[in-house]
Protein backbone atom coordinates (compact mmCIF):
# COMPACT_ATOMS: atom_id res chain seq x y z
CA UNK A 1 0.00 0.00 0.00
CA UNK A 2 2.78 2.45 0.90
CA UNK A 3 4.78 1.71 -2.26
CA UNK A 4 1.76 2.62 -4.40
CA UNK A 5 1.44 6.03 -2.70
CA UNK A 6 5.07 7.13 -2.37
CA UNK A 7 7.04 7.75 -5.58
CA UNK A 8 10.05 5.49 -6.00
CA UNK A 9 13.22 7.20 -4.82
CA UNK A 10 11.44 9.82 -2.69
CA UNK A 11 12.52 8.31 0.62
CA UNK A 12 14.04 5.34 2.39
CA UNK A 13 12.15 6.17 5.61
CA UNK A 14 8.39 5.92 6.10
CA UNK A 15 5.54 5.07 8.44
CA UNK A 16 4.82 1.41 7.72
CA UNK A 17 1.91 0.93 10.15
CA UNK A 18 -0.13 3.88 11.44
CA UNK A 19 -2.17 2.40 14.29
CA UNK A 20 -5.95 2.95 14.10
CA UNK A 21 -5.82 4.24 10.54
CA UNK A 22 -4.27 0.96 9.37
CA UNK A 23 -6.72 -1.12 11.40
CA UNK A 24 -4.32 -2.01 14.23
CA UNK A 25 -4.96 0.35 17.18
CA UNK A 26 -1.89 0.99 19.30
CA UNK A 27 0.70 -0.27 16.81
CA UNK A 28 3.12 2.17 15.16
CA UNK A 29 5.97 0.95 12.95
CA UNK A 30 8.46 3.19 11.16
CA UNK A 31 10.96 1.89 8.62
CA UNK A 32 14.45 3.36 8.20
CA UNK A 33 16.27 1.53 5.40
CA UNK A 34 16.25 -2.10 6.66
CA UNK A 35 15.66 -1.15 10.32
CA UNK A 36 12.14 -1.20 11.77
CA UNK A 37 11.16 0.71 14.92
CA UNK A 38 7.92 -0.38 16.57
CA UNK A 39 5.81 1.12 19.33
CA UNK A 40 3.21 -0.94 21.17
CA UNK A 41 0.85 1.47 22.91
CA UNK A 42 -2.13 -0.66 23.98
CA UNK A 43 -2.75 -3.89 25.87
CA UNK A 44 -4.26 -5.42 22.74
CA UNK A 45 -1.11 -5.24 20.62
CA UNK A 46 1.06 -5.95 23.66
CA UNK A 47 -0.56 -9.40 23.90
CA UNK A 48 0.55 -10.16 20.31
CA UNK A 49 4.01 -8.59 20.65
CA UNK A 50 6.05 -11.63 19.61
CA UNK A 51 3.75 -12.50 16.72
CA UNK A 52 3.87 -8.89 15.46
CA UNK A 53 7.65 -8.93 15.56
CA UNK A 54 7.83 -12.20 13.65
CA UNK A 55 5.38 -11.04 10.96
CA UNK A 56 7.29 -7.78 10.51
CA UNK A 57 10.57 -9.61 10.00
CA UNK A 58 9.02 -12.17 7.65
CA UNK A 59 7.18 -9.61 5.51
CA UNK A 60 9.95 -7.00 5.21
CA UNK A 61 13.15 -9.05 5.67
CA UNK A 62 14.28 -6.34 8.10
CA UNK A 63 17.79 -6.76 9.47
CA UNK A 64 16.79 -5.17 12.77
CA UNK A 65 13.63 -4.48 14.78
CA UNK A 66 13.95 -2.05 17.67
CA UNK A 67 11.18 -1.39 20.19
CA UNK A 68 10.45 2.18 21.36
CA UNK A 69 7.50 1.51 23.66
CA UNK A 70 8.95 4.05 26.10
CA UNK A 71 5.98 6.42 26.20
CA UNK A 72 3.80 7.44 29.14
CA UNK A 73 0.54 6.53 27.38
CA UNK A 74 1.31 2.83 28.05
CA UNK A 75 0.69 3.44 31.76
CA UNK A 76 -2.97 4.19 30.95
CA UNK A 77 -3.17 0.57 29.78
CA UNK A 78 -1.36 -0.78 32.85
CA UNK A 79 1.87 -1.31 30.89
CA UNK A 80 5.40 -0.33 31.82
CA UNK A 81 7.56 1.56 29.30
CA UNK A 82 10.00 -0.67 27.38
CA UNK A 83 12.68 -0.22 24.75
CA UNK A 84 15.42 -2.30 23.20
CA UNK A 85 16.32 -4.72 20.45
CA UNK A 86 13.82 -7.44 19.60
CA UNK A 87 15.48 -8.72 16.42
CA UNK A 88 18.95 -8.44 14.89
CA UNK A 89 21.31 -5.62 15.82
CA UNK A 90 21.45 -1.91 15.16
CA UNK A 91 24.01 -0.76 12.59
CA UNK A 92 26.80 1.50 13.83
CA UNK A 93 25.44 4.28 11.62
CA UNK A 94 21.94 4.47 10.19
CA UNK A 95 21.50 7.00 7.36
CA UNK A 96 18.30 7.48 5.37
CA UNK A 97 17.69 9.34 2.12
CA UNK A 98 14.82 11.78 1.59
CA UNK A 99 14.31 13.82 -1.58
CA UNK A 100 17.99 13.37 -2.33
CA UNK A 101 19.14 14.56 1.12
CA UNK A 102 20.70 12.38 3.81
CA UNK A 103 19.93 12.17 7.53
CA UNK A 104 21.49 10.17 10.34
CA UNK A 105 18.89 8.49 12.56
CA UNK A 106 19.11 7.76 16.29
CA UNK A 107 16.41 5.14 16.80
CA UNK A 108 17.49 4.31 20.35
CA UNK A 109 17.66 7.79 21.84
CA UNK A 110 15.92 10.15 19.43
CA UNK A 111 12.47 11.69 19.73
CA UNK A 112 9.50 9.55 18.69
CA UNK A 113 11.08 6.69 16.71
CA UNK A 114 14.15 8.73 15.73
CA UNK A 115 12.91 11.03 12.95
CA UNK A 116 9.79 12.99 11.97
CA UNK A 117 8.85 11.15 8.80
CA UNK A 118 5.41 12.79 8.86
CA UNK A 119 6.92 16.14 7.79
CA UNK A 120 8.66 14.81 4.64
CA UNK A 121 6.55 16.59 2.01
CA UNK A 122 6.22 19.75 4.11
CA UNK A 123 10.01 19.99 4.24
CA UNK A 124 10.07 19.76 0.45
CA UNK A 125 7.50 22.58 0.20
CA UNK A 126 9.75 24.76 2.33
CA UNK A 127 12.73 23.91 0.14
CA UNK A 128 10.82 25.18 -2.90
CA UNK A 129 10.41 28.70 -1.44
CA UNK A 130 13.64 29.10 0.56
CA UNK A 131 15.90 30.58 -2.15
CA UNK A 132 17.49 33.87 -1.18
CA UNK A 133 15.74 34.05 2.21
CA UNK A 134 17.07 34.47 5.73
CA UNK A 135 15.48 31.56 7.61
CA UNK A 136 14.82 30.98 11.32
CA UNK A 137 14.02 27.37 12.30
CA UNK A 138 12.63 26.98 15.82
CA UNK A 139 12.55 23.65 17.68
CA UNK A 140 14.86 22.39 14.92
CA UNK A 141 15.65 18.98 16.52
CA UNK A 142 18.22 17.30 14.20
CA UNK A 143 17.95 20.02 11.57
CA UNK A 144 15.83 18.53 8.79
CA UNK A 145 13.93 21.74 7.94
CA UNK A 146 17.20 23.68 8.17
CA UNK A 147 19.01 21.42 5.73
CA UNK A 148 16.07 21.51 3.31
CA UNK A 149 16.14 25.31 3.47
CA UNK A 150 19.86 25.42 2.79
CA UNK A 151 19.49 22.93 -0.06
CA UNK A 152 16.81 25.22 -1.49
CA UNK A 153 19.22 28.15 -1.66
CA UNK A 154 18.49 30.00 1.58
CA UNK A 155 20.87 32.89 2.22
CA UNK A 156 21.19 32.01 5.91
CA UNK A 157 19.55 29.60 8.37
CA UNK A 158 19.56 30.05 12.15
CA UNK A 159 18.31 26.94 13.97
CA UNK A 160 17.33 26.77 17.65
CA UNK A 161 16.72 23.77 19.91
CA UNK A 162 16.98 23.11 23.64
CA UNK A 163 18.80 19.79 23.15
CA UNK A 164 22.56 19.95 22.68
CA UNK A 165 22.58 16.28 21.74
CA UNK A 166 20.04 16.86 18.96
CA UNK A 167 22.15 19.74 17.64
CA UNK A 168 25.17 17.42 17.44
CA UNK A 169 23.14 15.16 15.16
CA UNK A 170 22.05 18.25 13.22
CA UNK A 171 25.67 19.26 12.64
CA UNK A 172 26.48 15.72 11.45
CA UNK A 173 23.52 15.87 9.05
CA UNK A 174 24.80 19.19 7.73
CA UNK A 175 28.14 17.60 6.86
CA UNK A 176 26.42 14.60 5.26
CA UNK A 177 24.76 16.95 2.77
CA UNK A 178 27.85 19.07 2.04
CA UNK A 179 26.13 22.36 2.82
CA UNK A 180 28.60 25.26 2.39
CA UNK A 181 30.13 26.64 5.59
CA UNK A 182 28.43 29.63 7.13
CA UNK A 183 24.95 29.07 5.71
CA UNK A 184 23.50 27.18 8.70
CA UNK A 185 24.21 28.00 12.34
CA UNK A 186 22.95 26.18 15.44
CA UNK A 187 21.87 27.73 18.72
CA UNK A 188 21.10 25.81 21.91
CA UNK A 189 18.42 27.62 23.85
CA UNK A 190 14.83 28.13 24.94
CA UNK A 191 12.83 29.16 21.87
CA UNK A 192 10.35 31.26 23.87
CA UNK A 193 13.15 33.28 25.50
CA UNK A 194 15.24 33.53 22.34
CA UNK A 195 12.30 34.80 20.27
CA UNK A 196 11.67 37.55 22.83
CA UNK A 197 15.34 38.49 22.77
CA UNK A 198 15.28 38.68 18.96
CA UNK A 199 12.16 40.85 19.08
CA UNK A 200 13.77 43.22 21.58
CA UNK A 201 16.91 43.53 19.44
CA UNK A 202 14.77 44.10 16.31
CA UNK A 203 16.06 41.11 14.34
CA UNK A 204 14.05 40.02 11.31
CA UNK A 205 13.73 37.10 8.90
CA UNK A 206 12.16 36.22 5.56
CA UNK A 207 10.99 32.74 6.57
CA UNK A 208 10.32 31.26 10.00
CA UNK A 209 9.55 27.63 10.90
CA UNK A 210 7.68 26.82 14.12
CA UNK A 211 7.51 23.05 14.62
CA UNK A 212 7.19 22.65 18.41
CA UNK A 213 6.76 19.42 20.35
CA UNK A 214 3.30 18.28 21.37
CA UNK A 215 1.82 20.92 23.69
CA UNK A 216 -1.53 19.13 24.21
CA UNK A 217 -1.72 15.33 23.86
CA UNK A 218 -5.40 15.43 24.89
CA UNK A 219 -8.29 17.90 24.65
CA UNK A 220 -8.11 18.44 28.41
CA UNK A 221 -4.74 20.16 27.96
CA UNK A 222 -5.83 22.32 25.01
CA UNK A 223 -6.27 25.55 27.02
CA UNK A 224 -2.68 25.53 28.24
CA UNK A 225 -1.43 24.58 24.77
CA UNK A 226 -3.31 27.45 23.14
CA UNK A 227 -1.34 29.93 25.26
CA UNK A 228 1.93 28.40 24.09
CA UNK A 229 0.95 28.43 20.41
CA UNK A 230 -0.31 32.02 20.68
CA UNK A 231 2.93 33.18 22.27
CA UNK A 232 5.36 31.72 19.76
CA UNK A 233 3.28 32.65 16.72
CA UNK A 234 2.86 36.25 17.92
CA UNK A 235 6.62 36.57 18.39
CA UNK A 236 7.29 34.99 14.99
CA UNK A 237 4.94 37.44 13.23
CA UNK A 238 6.81 40.33 14.85
CA UNK A 239 10.10 38.98 13.44
CA UNK A 240 8.88 38.53 9.86
CA UNK A 241 9.76 41.06 7.17
CA UNK A 242 7.08 42.22 4.70
CA UNK A 243 6.51 39.39 2.23
CA UNK A 244 7.88 36.91 4.74
CA UNK A 245 6.52 33.39 5.23
CA UNK A 246 5.63 31.58 8.45
CA UNK A 247 5.51 27.77 8.39
CA UNK A 248 3.72 27.03 11.66
CA UNK A 249 2.69 23.59 12.91
CA UNK A 250 0.83 21.81 15.69
CA UNK A 251 1.07 18.07 16.29
CA UNK A 252 -1.17 18.25 19.38
CA UNK A 253 -4.10 15.88 19.10
CA UNK A 254 -6.02 17.99 21.60
CA UNK A 255 -5.88 21.09 19.38
CA UNK A 256 -8.13 20.78 16.33
CA UNK A 257 -7.31 22.41 13.00
CA UNK A 258 -10.01 25.08 13.30
CA UNK A 259 -8.81 26.07 16.77
CA UNK A 260 -5.18 26.20 15.62
CA UNK A 261 -6.09 28.54 12.76
CA UNK A 262 -7.96 30.81 15.18
CA UNK A 263 -4.93 30.91 17.48
CA UNK A 264 -2.60 31.87 14.63
CA UNK A 265 -5.10 34.50 13.42
CA UNK A 266 -5.22 35.99 16.91
CA UNK A 267 -1.43 36.03 17.07
CA UNK A 268 -1.23 37.97 13.79
CA UNK A 269 -3.84 40.46 15.00
CA UNK A 270 -2.01 41.07 18.29
CA UNK A 271 1.30 41.38 16.43
CA UNK A 272 -0.23 44.10 14.28
CA UNK A 273 0.49 42.41 10.96
CA UNK A 274 -1.67 41.77 7.92
CA UNK A 275 -1.20 38.07 7.12
CA UNK A 276 -3.00 35.52 5.00
CA UNK A 277 -2.90 31.73 4.64
CA UNK A 278 -1.32 30.69 1.35
CA UNK A 279 -1.17 26.93 2.05
CA UNK A 280 -2.37 24.31 4.52
CA UNK A 281 -0.11 21.40 5.38
CA UNK A 282 -0.73 17.97 6.88
CA UNK A 283 1.02 14.67 7.57
CA UNK A 284 2.34 12.60 4.68
CA UNK A 285 0.46 9.91 2.77
CA UNK A 286 2.14 7.19 4.86
CA UNK A 287 0.16 8.59 7.82
CA UNK A 288 -3.38 7.94 6.53
CA UNK A 289 -6.52 9.02 8.39
CA UNK A 290 -9.32 6.48 8.71
CA UNK A 291 -12.68 8.08 7.93
CA UNK A 292 -14.12 6.68 11.16
CA UNK A 293 -11.11 7.95 13.18
CA UNK A 294 -10.68 11.69 12.44
CA UNK A 295 -8.37 11.98 15.46
CA UNK A 296 -5.74 10.41 13.20
CA UNK A 297 -5.33 13.81 11.49
CA UNK A 298 -3.02 15.10 14.22
CA UNK A 299 -0.52 17.22 12.23
CA UNK A 300 -1.78 20.66 11.25
CA UNK A 301 0.29 23.27 9.43
CA UNK A 302 -0.28 26.72 7.97
CA UNK A 303 1.90 28.72 5.60
CA UNK A 304 1.15 32.37 6.29
CA UNK A 305 2.41 35.31 4.25
CA UNK A 306 2.87 38.73 5.81
CA UNK A 307 1.59 41.33 3.35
Amino acid sequence: MRKKLIPQGETTALRLIHAESDGIPGLVVDQYEDVLVMQLLTAGVEKWRDEIRDILVESTQAACVYERSDVEVRRLEGLEPRLGLVHGSLPESLIISEHGLKFQIDVAGGQKTGFYVDQRRNRQKLREVAAGRDVLNCFCYTGAFSIYAAAGGARSVLSIDSSGEALQFAEANLKLNQIPDGVVTWQEGDVFKDLRSMRDSRQSYDLIVLDPPKFAPTAAQAKRAVRGYKDINLLAFKLLRPGGLLFTFSCSGGVKEELFQKVVAGAALDAGVDARIVDKLHQGVDHPVALQFPEGAYLKGLVCEVR
